[in-house]
């Protein structure tokens, strides 16, 4: 690791939370952050900060938002003029609420009857999704190709993909057996470069991987990791498939080259150790694919380069078909930032090295990265 033109991790501001945070992200378009989470009575909490010259500010805050603990959120299906929050909690609901008009609703000369009706206007769509929790959610559409959809996975073994404009799930993908499944952990979208191609990502609790082609409605490919996945994602979820990178327990993260599949190795891998301790999450850079950074149960923070290969296609040494070459990584910058877990992590998409992290210390901090744009 060349420390001369390494990004700096600069600290900006912590905050410490009164509830346990699950999921922490930025409001398009804005200097604000949404924080989400389970209060110590079981209920969904959910605070929003406001970046300021000396700190932050905080102007939402609810610690029975929801009426259970809220485990995962995105924007990914909102438009960036709307900033409608989807959220999936403990008890296995999918809600999608209007989060301008809820930051509204918190005046303090309003009552408590009033701020509950308030509360109910904000909820665009609600509906039970799954049996248990929901671990996993990811949107799509909001600012890309096709209809804005929301994809979830949970407990239950279930991937499931929602349009807001209906009541039901409009794709169910379950196991065989339910004495079988196993707890869905990640999902992400991706492969969504025009208005028909759409697939989805997901990762279990066994190690499987498994990609959908949502156009086709059929398991274009699935491998296997020794151990359980805790995130995937593409690095474009807007174009052609490209790599993804997906995280495991004991301290492992795999890269994969998507650009070509071979019919029985599949795609190509590379594998990295990080962090000596599960690696909880993975996010790309959003103005530089080839840049991702992931979190660790050891509260650390790394930041990673992707180099490609000279060539990405080569022939397979049996039956001379077309096969990937996966590149390497470089490790830029690591840093521990916290004594727990790192559980959630967010990019700004309007501010380049700008992100916010919350872990189970119970804290919440945005951080901003420098040099990002030397690599």
């Amino acid at each position: 690791m060349n420390s001369t033109d390494a990004p700096q991790m600069i600290e900006y501001v912590t905050k410490s939370l009164n509830f346990t945070p699950h999921d922490t992200k930025w409001i398009p378009g804005s200097a604000r952050v949404v924080c989400c989470g389970i209060s110590p009575g079981s209920t969904g909490a959910l605070n929003v900060y406001e970046l300021e010259r000396d700190g932050t500010k905080e102007i939402f805050t609810d610690l029975a938002f929801g009426s259970q603990g809220i485990k995962c959120s995105t924007f990914g299906a909102s438009r960036l003029i709307s900033r409608h929050l989807a959220m999936g909690d403990y008890g296995g609901s999918l809600s999608i609420c209007d989060l301008e008009r809820a930051i509204g609703s918190s005046r303090k000369d309003l009552s408590q009857d009033e701020m509950k009706n308030k509360k109910k206007e904000c909820e665009i769509f609600s509906s039970k999704g799954h049996d248990g929790i929901i671990n996993a959610i990811d949107g799509i559409g909001g600012t890309s190709y096709g209809p804005s959809e929301v994809a979830t996975g949970g407990k239950d073994g279930c991937v499931k993909v929602w349009d807001p404009r209906v009541d039901c799930a409009v794709v169910t993908l379950c196991p065989d057996k339910s004495s079988n499944a196993r707890d869905c952990w990640a999902v992400a979208f991706g492969n969504s470069y025009n208005n028909e191609e759409r697939s989805i990502l997901a990762g279990f609790d066994n190690g499987d991987i498994k990609l959908f082609d949502l156009r086709t409605n059929t398991m274009r490919w699935e491998a296997k990791c020794k151990n359980g996945v805790t995130s995937v994602q593409f690095d474009r979820p807007d174009i052609e498939m490209n790599k993804i990178v997906v995280c495991t327990l004991e301290s492992k993260f795999r890269c994969y080259d998507m650009r070509t599949q071979h019919p029985s190795d599949g795609f190509a891998c590379l594998s990295e150790r990080a962090h000596r301790s599960t690696v909880w999450i993975s996010k790309h850079l959003p103005q530089n694919r080839d840049l991702f950074m992931t979190g660790g149960g050891n509260g650390g923070f790394n930041i990673y380069k992707y180099h490609y290969p000279k060539s990405r296609v080569s022939k397979h040494r049996k039956d001379c078909m077309p096969v990937g070459v996966a590149g390497t990584v470089e490790l830029l910058n690591s840093r521990i930032v916290s004594t727990q877990p790192i559980v959630s992590f967010d990019w700004s998409p309007d501010r380049e090295g700008l992100c916010c992290m919350s872990s189970l210390d119970q804290t919440l901090k945005v951080f901003i990265v420098t040099r990002l744009d030397k690599h």
